[in-house]
């Protein structure tokens, strides 16, 4: 998959199947734009797809937007969310970017997608100009959960309940993290259950501070634990943003090293207690709760 930052850097000249917009998690309903230019892909004609940056929080780093779709599509186009793109006509954006720059031949969209100065460019529009530039239209409705449209929103609403087996539902796969494990205070340690630090992006969104069951993966091998998303309120006011994780059965030094998360389940929210002793009682009860879960004898 060839991978292009900035809309400038975009050069080829095949025909193409493209699809637009943010992208935020490349949930459910996303995969359908996907399958769908995928479907349109051949020697003539490259799957596009071109994926908004809007610079805030996200479900979803570029980088691990990057890496999922890998071997999916042909082309990834990251894209910054300019006040010049914000500005630009409608009809224009059409004319150059669509048909100038990206020789659509097929043209991908979910129905509430939106573009051009005002949000004056839609499906609507887009079907009128069809004819006289030569591409086709797919509009994709939306994909359902339980009779709830999945959204970045709704993923969004479920992660801040800490729900992390409904927003699993809705992505299609574990919500998930990549951070470099860091030195920390080494508390875990002092009682008796070292851990590490997995320091997030910092557009990278967390779920509900609290103590998760996590799956997390460490030289390419997945590891049961249960953890702990949040800022530690109990040992520290530095309110810097971290996972910390107990891994069963882990005794090698991950310090330095880029590992991955998942977030499986949601045991209780993250509380600042009133001393040590308390919460080494509560940390005890959060690894009982992490073996329960994954049958750990």
């Amino acid at each position: 998959m060839k991978y292009i930052t900035g809309i400038e850097r975009y050069h080829e000249t095949k025909k193409t199947a493209v699809t637009l917009g943010k992208f935020d998690g490349l949930h459910r309903g996303h995969q359908k734009l996907v399958d769908r230019i995928r479907g349109y892909a051949s020697a003539e004609c490259e799957s596009v797809l071109c994926a908004f940056d809007m610079g805030q929080k996200s479900l979803m780093t570029r980088r691990e937007r990057r890496e999922r779709l890998e071997g999916q599509i042909d082309c990834l186009v990251d894209w910054p969310f300019t006040d010049s793109l914000r500005r630009m006509d409608a009809e224009e954006f059409v004319r150059d970017i669509l048909c100038g720059t990206f020789h659509a031949a097929h043209i991908v969209i979910g129905t509430d997608f939106c573009f051009g100065y005002e949000k004056k460019g839609n499906a609507e529009l887009l079907s009128r100009l069809a004819p006289g530039y030569g591409y086709t239209l797919d509009v994709i409705e939306k994909e359902r959960y339980k009779d709830h449209v999945i959204s970045s929103t709704y993923i969004r609403e479920a992660l801040a309940q800490g729900d992390v087996k409904l927003a699993a539902a809705l992505l299609g796969c574990p919500y998930e993290l990549t951070g470099i494990v860091r030195h920390g205070k080494q508390l875990g340690r002092t009682l008796g259950f070292p851990t590490l630090n997995i320091e997030p992006a910092p557009e990278k969104i967390l779920p509900r501070y609290g103590v998760y069951a996590c799956r997390v993966k460490i030289d390419g091998i997945w590891y049961n634990g249960v953890g702990n998303a949040g800022v530690k309120p109990t040992v520290t006011d530095e309110q810097r943003r971290l996972l910390e994780v107990f891994v069963y059965g882990y005794e090698g030094n991950a310090y330095g090293k880029e590992v991955t998360a998942q977030f499986c389940d949601f045991e209780r929210p993250e509380v600042k207690f009133g001393s040590r002793e308390e919460l080494k009682e509560h940390v005890e009860r959060d690894m009982a709760y992490g073996r329960n879960f994954f049958g750990i004898r």
